[in-house]
């Protein structure tokens, strides 16, 4: 198994570059059938779901508009369970059609407060697009419409996603080793 060292922790190679684009591409394919006609908002949530909602609207076939809002709820390798935004949304979301571009969900807790706090502004509907779900780590029920991965309770680095700010440029994603 390919392994790569991150700052103090090693990791080895989970999902490929290939596999990665290979379910980007068939998740776009789906949101473009599901909001054909409706210009969606793709809502990128920083900094971990940057590559992949940059990666998503390109493999996008319908227009849609791409804005971004900063949440915090991770140190180091666990997340703390408290959600804080950082940047907000400044968009009109009045009768807008979101989709919420995530990186990971695990306990769900953050896109229970975003969808929460979405909802105060009207929009015409609000759906969730994770590139990665932890099914068993979920605490609260979503609605996960569009998912390009589920994968173990594992700690991972790559395609955006960080260890203590590292490891996000990564092509691949990787796991960490025990």
């Amino acid at each position: 198994m390919k392994t790569i060292q991150v700052k103090d922790k090693t990791f080895g190679l989970s999902i490929t570059e290939e596999e990665i684009k290979k379910r980007v591409k068939e998740v776009a394919r789906q949101i473009s059938h599901d909001m054909e006609g409706k210009n969606p908002l793709l809502l990128g949530v920083l900094n971990g779901a940057f590559i992949f909602a940059s990666d998503l609207m390109r493999e996008m076939t319908i227009p849609c508009e791409v804005s971004f809002v900063k949440l915090a709820s991770y140190q180091g390798t666990t997340t703390t369970g408290k959600v804080t935004e950082v940047l907000g949304i400044n968009e009109d979301l009045s009768g807008r059609h979101i989709i919420i571009v995530e990186d990971i969900v695990d306990t769900g807790l953050t896109m229970k407060r975003m969808i929460e706090t979405l909802g105060t502004r009207n929009p015409a509907s609000v759906n969730i697009c994770a590139l990665l779900v932890k099914p068993e780590k979920l605490k609260v029920s979503l609605d996960l419409k569009y998912v390009a991965l589920r994968i173990p309770n594992d700690f991972i680095v790559g395609y955006g996603l960080d260890y203590d700010q590292q490891g996000r440029g990564l092509k691949d994603i990787y796991t960490l080793c025990e």
